[in-house]
């Protein structure tokens, strides 16, 4: 189970000018390092309220406050799950992921994710931080993701997704009848009363941008073409509900499914039955690691995702 965590800490005046990590460890011994870390990059660590980075300095008297859930530590072991692969070399893997596939064991799911079967395929990489994974999709998106194989692939990889010259689009169903595109520019951080989720903040939180396109429109629908400028934690679902054109399935961000009044059955089966957020990585550009290629890939939309457009289309039209 996981363990919830609630703790405050003040840094003293020997610790002034210090990184924020190194005080961290110092003021929450019975933490690692590398766990701390990720804390603060997540949110779940602040200071003054605020989310800032490991190497910031901090000042006597900044008030270090610890909200998080501890997971308890799993072991990564290869198991043979089935790998949808678009690209394989000697740097790099891009795969795509069917929703429903965990990409890391954690708790409640120390087995069968995406890390697992990577292992099992590719033993080597136990011997790259996070088996390679450079950015994630959620348990219930489906699409491309890409892998490092070699350590200098890993670090071109997370400085690509920090200078963000990686370009990721994605095909999104939401609830409501936009008419037209735009861009969310609002800073993510974690819901301030529901730790699990994440929410559009006025303090504290991270950059958050992303850009939307109208690709089809119906009556009280709309499938857009979604690029992330940045990589928050839930990031499209939520500038999408937070401009109030939720995804369809998705009840975190979305709340009960919003039917159209008059709907033919067909079309509220489909709505109620999606079993998921209807969110797909369609396109995933990068620079490879050893030849500075410009590289591009492109997935289908799954089934599950035609058949709701394709009921959209027949029981929804604009």
């Amino acid at each position: 189970m996981l363990e919830h965590i609630e703790q405050e800490a003040v840094v003293t005046g020997e610790q002034h000018g210090k990184r924020l990590d190194q005080v961290a460890a110092e003021l929450f011994p019975e933490f690692s390092r590398s766990r701390l870390q990720a804390w603060i990059r997540s949110g779940e660590l602040l200071i003054d309220g605020a989310a800032v980075k490991p190497r910031d300095k901090v000042a006597a008297g900044a008030r270090l406050t610890l909200v998080a859930e501890l997971q308890e530590e799993v072991s990564w072991e290869g198991e043979p799950i089935a790998l949808d692969l678009y690209h394989e070399d000697a740097d790099i893997l891009v795969l795509n992921k069917p929703a429903g596939l965990v990409v890391h064991p954690a708790a409640g799911h120390s087995s069968g994710t995406l890390v697992n079967a990577l292992l099992n395929e590719y033993p080597e990489l136990a011997n790259l931080p996070r088996a390679g994974i450079v950015h994630r999709l959620d348990k219930d998106t489906s699409g491309l993701m890409v892998v490092a194989r070699s350590l200098r692939a890993h670090t071109s990889l997370v400085d690509q997704l920090q200078a963000r010259t990686v370009s990721r689009e994605y095909a999104a169903v939401t609830i409501g009848a936009m008419t037209g595109g735009g861009t969310v520019d609002a800073p993510m951080g974690r819901h301030p009363k529901q730790r699990k989720k994440m929410a559009v903040v006025s303090h504290g939180g991270k950059p958050a941008i992303t850009h939307y396109r109208v690709a089809e429109r119906f009556a009280n629908h709309t499938l857009v073409a979604v690029q992330l400028e940045t990589g928050r934690t839930h990031q499209i679902r939520v500038h999408m509900a937070h401009i109030h054109y939720p995804l369809v399935g998705d009840p975190q961000y979305g709340g009960r499914p919003k039917l159209p009044r008059g709907a033919a059955p067909e079309l509220v089966e489909a709505l109620r039955g999606f079993p998921r957020q209807a969110l797909h990585a369609r396109r995933l550009g990068l620079q490879h690691p050893a030849t500075g290629e410009d590289m591009l890939w492109e997935s289908e939309l799954p089934d599950d995702m035609e058949a709701l457009l394709d009921c959209l289309r027949r029981f929804d039209p604009a």
